[in-house]
């Protein structure tokens, strides 16, 4: 009497956020939205709060209603190239390990941010880079539509109940919701409203996102 043939193990997804999910990036974006609002002679603390919950252009449009946006866009991506170049940027604890772990092919980022500086951060911390990169300007709807998330997993030629989203941030977390994927949060006291899991931190988490990708029970479930 044989033995059934195993069957192939169905494979699992991981798509991360970038900026306060594997990379602490906080206070460089208050320096740099501090340093831009300082130019337009704008009370930085009001400026950061409103492009914490904007993309770039509706910040603008509501903080220096007066001044030609495109000036305000080329001059916030100046500072942020050179804070890519010099800034003080750090790993989120877990996370060099976690990416090592991940199988080739497993994973890709899906950042609000541009490609270049990504690969500049992650140079400068030592991360591994996916082969999957999708950045700002690789979608024409930003998070928190669906798109982004779902432009990853076509990439990775991935079905989105095959994909686990890590997460920070709430329009983050809508974005992997209405791709209609399993998302979990990290990095926050309190979880993102919706979020299937919420771990405290990244180094938390670690072990459960390396279970799902091996398909392990009670870890692959929403």
């Amino acid at each position: 009497m044989t033995s059934e043939p195993a069957r192939p193990t169905r494979m699992r997804y991981v798509l991360f956020d970038v900026d306060g999910t594997l990379i602490d990036a906080l206070s460089n974006q208050r320096r740099v939205w501090g340093t831009w609002a300082e130019r337009y002679g704008l009370d930085a603390d009001e400026v950061y709060r409103v492009a914490l919950r904007t993309r770039p252009m509706e910040t603008f449009a509501q903080v220096a209603a007066d001044r030609d946006p495109r000036e305000c866009l080329a001059a916030l991506h100046e500072l942020e190239d050179e804070d890519v170049r010099s800034g003080v940027y750090a790993a989120f604890e877990g996370a060099s390990e976690l990416l090592h772990g991940l199988p080739s092919g497993s994973w890709a980022l899906v950042t609000s941010n541009y490609e270049h500086r990504v690969r500049g951060r992650f140079l400068r911390t030592g991360l591994p880079l996916p082969d999957v990169i999708v950045d700002a300007a690789a979608v024409e709807e930003g998070k928190p539509s669906p798109v982004p998330y779902m432009r990853a997993a076509e990439r990775l030629g991935a079905a989105p109940e095959d994909c686990l989203v890590v997460e920070d941030a709430p329009s983050g977390v809508q974005s992997g919701l209405r791709a209609g994927m399993t998302v979990w949060g990290v990095n926050a006291a309190v979880a993102p409203e919706g979020v299937h899991r919420h771990f405290a931190s990244l180094r938390e988490a670690a072990p459960h996102i390396l279970a799902f990708t091996s398909g392990s029970q009670g870890d692959a479930a929403a």
